[in-house]
Parts: structure tokens; C-alpha cells; sequence
């Protein structure tokens, strides 16, 4: 009996590398813990190697839970895994909504911006956004909602109780298009705001 041979896919990891190059979020005399990893023991003394890691909950590639911007939010665990995977709805917030792709039911909203990595977007359309059931969103750019405060995206995101992936590889992102899957799988911490995750888009190849 023939076996039906396996479509073939194409792998993107959006996921900045962590390392000492990566910056930390610094805004006036603040700054998130920067990133750091010492040697703890190695091969020689101890007959295994072992690192000790010091970071933020949202160093490098991160996942935001509500709780990152409203007290008494949602944490982390909370989101279940399943919420992370599957189909996304890939929207290109420089082309006018009337050529954005239907939504399908999809669990994650994928946010692009083709040739930029800052946008800005009218409160209309933010709020039209909302309504759709995605619990978990993913920007490959900067985005700002038109005359409103800075960090009023992420605030009203929170506020809805949506979870915000973001900081991706800028580079990878571009590569990703309409009609794939992603993974976005932070460390299982509890009572977080966030923590660093893999992010994976497979879709189909070419195009």
C-alpha cells in the first residue's frame, strides 16, 4: 500500500538570540533586568557543565499576560498551551482593512507590517480588532493606536484579557505570510506576567 508522501513545509524561528548583545527595555531612569549567564560549574571540576541564568520575564522574544499591564490580571498559567499553537490570522495593518483576509475562527492574531517596523493605527480599527475571539496576539512590529498614550495597546489588550507576543526577530518575521501555523512556547512559570518563549511559524513553502 503507497503511502501519501508528507507536504512539505517551511520552518521560521522568530525568536531573538539571547545572548549579551541583546538590550534591555529602558525608559528614563528605568530598566528591565538585563540579560546575564555565568558559568556555574564545568566539565573539568564538576563533570557536567551548568549555567545560571539571570533575566526579566519579558527578556528577548516574550509573552505579555494581562497581568503585565493590570493589577489583579491575568498570570501566565492561566493561558492554556493548546492557545499558543495552531492556525493564525496574518493581517498587514499598512494595507487598508478591506483587504485584510477573513477571519476564520483562528486563536491567534498575527500582526505584520510589510517594509516597517512601526505603525500606527486609528482607534476605530483597534477596536474593531478586540472584538475578534483571538486570545493571544503577536506583533512583528511596533504598533500605536492614533492619539492615545504610548503604552495604550498593550493597556487595552490587558484590559480585554488578551495576551501579547512580541520583540520577534524582525529579519524572520518578514518571511512569514498568510495560511500557517505557530507555536509560541514560553517557560511554565506561575504566578508571572510574562516569560520568554520559542516562537515557530511552519507554512507552506515558496510564494
Amino acid at each position: 500500500m503507497l503511502s501519501t508522501p508528507p507536504i512539505p513545509t517551511e520552518v521560521i524561528d522568530l525568536t531573538r538570540l539571547l545572548d549579551q548583545n541583546l538590550p534591555a527595555y529602558t525608559e528614563g531612569a528605568y530598566s528591565d533586568p538585563p540579560f546575564q549567564m555565568d558559568t556555574w560549574c564545568t566539565v573539568e571540576e564538576q563533570g557536567y557543565k551548568v549555567s545560571q541564568l539571570s533575566l526579566g520575564t519579558q527578556t528577548g522574544t516574550h509573552i505579555d499576560a494581562p497581568a503585565h499591564f493590570v493589577a489583579q490580571g491575568a498570570e501566565l498559567e492561566t493561558l492554556p498551551a493548546q492557545a499558543l499553537m495552531g492556525p493564525y490570522w496574518w493581517l498587514d495593518l499598512n494595507e487598508h482593512p478591506d483587504r485584510w483576509t477573513d477571519y476564520n475562527g483562528q486563536a491567534i492574531l498575527f500582526l505584520a507590517a510589510q517594509h516597517s517596523n512601526r505603525v500606527e493605527i486609528s482607534l476605530e480599527i483597534f477596536q474593531r480588532l478586540l472584538e475578534v475571539t483571538c486570545r493571544v496576539w503577536l506583533i512583528a512590529c511596533s504598533v500605536q493606536v492614533a492619539a492615545q498614550e504610548p503604552f495604550y495597546f498593550h493597556r487595552a489588550l490587558a484590559q480585554a484579557g488578551k495576551y501579547l507576543v512580541e520583540d520577534l526577530d524582525e529579519a524572520q518575521a518578514a518571511r512569514v505570510r498568510p495560511g500557517g501555523e505557530l507555536f509560541a512556547l514560553p517557560l511554565r512559570l506561575s504566578g508571572s506576567s510574562g516569560a520568554p518563549c520559542r516562537v515557530i511559524v511552519r507554512q507552506p513553502p515558496g510564494g
